[in-house]
């Protein structure tokens, strides 16, 4: 027997039980492995709360490191004994060992610990297709990049700066302006102090942003939109406000002929030549010491609840990790 949480439904906080569970065998296509660290993200919650439905009792997390304890028949991508991470579906990462599809696991260089790739696969990945595949960035660029002093902010911030890429961040409070820009973001605005669209035309000369990268969804959907020059790309990749909802094309029209995307990581790695290349860019950005992974929260794994209570109230900053 292990250790494990479960979500016997769906729910707040209360809802994660940390139970005993049974690790079976590997079968064909799949790898067992037992964590090191746990990487904790705000999908988790969509999961826990059931905005993204999957059949009940259910594990939660999508992202961990450690090494590879068996492998079953056809597992051509890792070998046992190898340190691995990912960040991929199924959920089931908050767990000391889990069976999972091999495909989705990548071996961890030397450089990079198990602390670090736990806290940096899923949010790491993100900046990098977000930069380098959806709104392709070469450098010169004005962006607006939403909870700058998150997980995935606090890495867009170092990637940003590295691209030679002028970023304006959101943030929530004075703190965490400081902290974007520590870590290299240009212009920060504190929403709860400043209009951020009135900020951004400021900054911008009144001429707005090429792209803006949101991940809080309806809370600042139209005001990102208002943000954008014409023929702009608003990308959605997240909702921890709330799902943005339905709208009408004449807004894209009226504001210049604007583009939208509602991107995920999952579509970006679907195949395993683009999982490997969108995270040996993030090693390889990371070993550089180009992009440091600031991991500011570790919680046991039986003190997720509170991990997500944390995150949920905006309390955390960078990077959070579960510790087995």
């Amino acid at each position: 027997m292990t250790k494990a949480i479960r979500c016997f439904k769906n729910g707040g906080p209360e809802v994660m039980e940390y139970v005993d569970v049974e690790v079976g065998e590997p079968g064909p296509g799949e790898a067992r492995v037992r964590h090191h660290a746990i990487g904790l993200n705000y999908i988790d919650v969509y999961f826990r709360t059931g905005l993204y439905p999957q059949p009940l009792p259910a594990g939660i997390g999508m992202e961990g490191a450690g090494v590879v304890e068996a492998i079953g028949a056809g597992v051509t991508e890792v070998k046992v004994g190898d340190r691995v991470a990912y960040a991929c579906r199924p959920p089931g990462a908050y767990a000391e060992v889990r069976v999972m599809p091999a495909a989705g696991l990548v071996k961890l260089p030397d450089a990079i610990d198990f602390d670090t790739a736990a806290a940096m696969m899923l949010q790491g990945m993100t900046v990098q297709y977000l930069f380098r595949r959806t709104f392709p960035l070469k450098g010169g660029e004005t962006i607006l990049f939403h909870a700058a002093a998150g997980g995935v902010g606090l890495i867009a911030c170092q990637w940003a700066k590295a691209l030679g890429v002028t970023m304006i961040g959101t943030v929530g409070s004075d703190e965490k302006a400081a902290l974007a820009k520590a870590h290299g973001c240009t212009h920060t605005i504190n929403y709860n102090k400043e209009d951020f669209v009135a900020r951004v035309k400021e900054i911008t000369g009144g001429k707005g942003v090429p792209v803006v990268y949101d991940s809080i969804g309806v809370d600042t959907w139209t005001k990102s939109l208002d943000c954008l020059s014409p023929m702009g790309m608003m990308v959605s990749y997240g909702s921890a406000s709330g799902p943005v909802p339905p709208f009408s094309l004449q807004e894209l029209a009226s504001r210049g002929s604007l583009f939208v995307t509602r991107p995920t990581l999952f579509s970006y790695t679907a195949t395993r030549s683009d999982l490997e290349a969108t995270a040996n860019e993030l090693f390889d950005m990371v070993a550089s010491g180009k992009v440091k992974i600031e991991i500011n929260q570790r919680y046991a794994l039986k003190d997720a609840q509170q991990a997500h209570i944390d995150l949920e109230s905006r309390k955390t900053t960078g990077s959070t990790i579960l510790i087995p």
